[in-house]
């Protein structure tokens, strides 16, 4: 099938191009790029006004199935992510059973393949079953599919072990996503430790539970030479640590999420669960510095960690809520408005951290526009506002903060693969 997309601003940074372009699809895959395309399709899309960009890549998303279909399975989830103008989700491994087989790869990427929407890149676990006691058959992971570990939702507390699962990696070349808390600090905490918590009388996190982990582990990592990304950073102490670690040479890159750039610790005055998160949400002088941090490109990736909770287990007190939020459908919007319009960003440095720079990250070969790529393309109005309204929620939970929201910047178009999977 030939589609035909016209006159749109194509925003490619793996190319360097940002420019009105025509971008001709056939057969699945990119065939050219240029300023006017003179040729039959069998399908137009007018993309006048419109952003024309490779399509999204989050590198960190729940889709809790196995184990939790009851907040999301992998089909709710895809076709959340493609609402969002995700065209690939990475899956992180702490389902029920965990991520930690070559039969649980197969199944990801078989169901995902059946649904026939979003790619599903599965994530395989750093120890088995993700109980930090013995290092998962990480060779295996990586054979059924695997392009990186993580333990995601818990540390690996044994600094022997993460230095050997670090070096298997290492030999792998499979990026490890770490999940840096240590527990022992955050203890029952539900919210980032400051004038706030003190005021709203919640239980306290420290910043130092995150960027005591990040420190250890980036140490180990450079002692073996591996690949870490560290996952959902959150702290002023973390950014330095990071910051540091990428000026002498270390292998290390680091996302944020959108609702850390977008909401402070204040917005807990209300004690709406649905911004209780893990790692917890930043003081305003702390948002501030994660924005620069992103400007200053020491944040390489935005990624939502699109958490789904079932409603009643969010209708709790505070302290016995789960941590979370869902966030791929309003990622892209929430941090277009956070960055881009608050200037903090161009348009090239926003889809870059949502596109190339994750599919740098796990040697995955999607992200640009390139001749002859695979066609995965997001097409956004950058002007349309719109309300997030609870009836148009398409993941199964509608654990969100964002909720009767006003957005700016709407994905209208996706496609993956040559194939047009959303359209206005």
């Amino acid at each position: 099938m030939k589609i035909l997309i016209k006159g749109g601003r194509v925003i490619d940074p793996a190319n360097n191009m940002d420019k009105k372009m025509d971008v001709l699809i056939e057969k699945g895959k990119i065939a050219k790029i240029a300023e006017k395309i003179k040729t039959k399709s069998d399908k137009e899309i007018n993309a006048e006004g419109k952003i024309v960009a490779p399509g999204f890549v989050d590198m960190h998303t729940h889709l809790r199935e196995p184990g939790k279909e009851e907040a999301e399975t992998v089909e709710t989830g895809v076709k959340a992510a493609i609402a969002g103008g995700f065209t690939t989700v990475a899956a992180m491994p702490n389902t029920f059973p965990a991520c930690d087989s070559q039969a649980h790869v197969r199944f990801l990427l078989e169901k995902s393949k059946n649904i026939g929407l979003a790619n599903v890149l599965p994530i395989g676990t750093i120890t088995k079953e993700r109980k930090g006691e013995t290092i998962s058959e990480m060779a295996e992971l990586k054979e059924a599919g695997c392009l990186a570990v993580s333990d995601d939702g818990d540390s690996v507390r044994n600094s022997f072990l993460m230095r050997n699962a670090m070096e298997y990696a290492s030999m792998l070349d499979l990026v490890v996503i770490d999940h840096c808390e240590d527990k022992e600090l955050v203890s029952d905490g539900v919210m980032r430790e400051g004038y706030m918590s003190t005021v709203l009388g919640l239980k306290p996190i420290s910043s130092e539970s995150e960027s005591s982990i990040i420190e250890r582990d980036i140490e180990l990592a450079e002692r073996a030479g591996a690949r870490i990304h560290i996952a959902h950073v959150s702290t002023v102490k973390g950014i330095e640590i990071i910051e540091a670690a990428k000026k002498r040479g270390v292998k290390v890159t680091v996302e944020v999420t959108p609702h850390h750039l977008a909401l402070t610790d204040k917005e807990l005055k209300k004690y709406d669960t649905n911004m209780k998160v893990n790692p917890p949400l930043a003081t305003e002088e702390g948002v501030k510095k994660l924005k620069e941090a992103v400007k200053r490109g020491v944040i390489d990736v935005i990624a939502t960690d699109h958490a789904p909770h079932e409603e009643h287990e969010k209708e709790k007190e505070f302290d016995y809520a789960p941590f979370g939020m869902i966030g791929l459908e309003t990622a892209f919007s929430v941090v277009y408005m956070a960055l881009v319009e608050e200037k903090y960003l161009t348009w090239t440095d926003l889809i870059a951290k949502l596109t190339i720079n994750p599919c740098r990250i796990l040697k995955y070969d999607r992200g640009t526009l390139s001749e002859g790529a695979v066609a995965d393309i997001t097409i956004i109005d950058p002007e349309k506002e719109w309300i997030y309204e609870k009836k148009d929620i398409i993941s199964k939970s509608k654990n969100s903060p964002f909720i009767g929201k006003k957005m700016k910047g709407k994905v209208t178009d996706v496609i993956v693969e040559g194939k047009i999977v959303k359209h206005a």
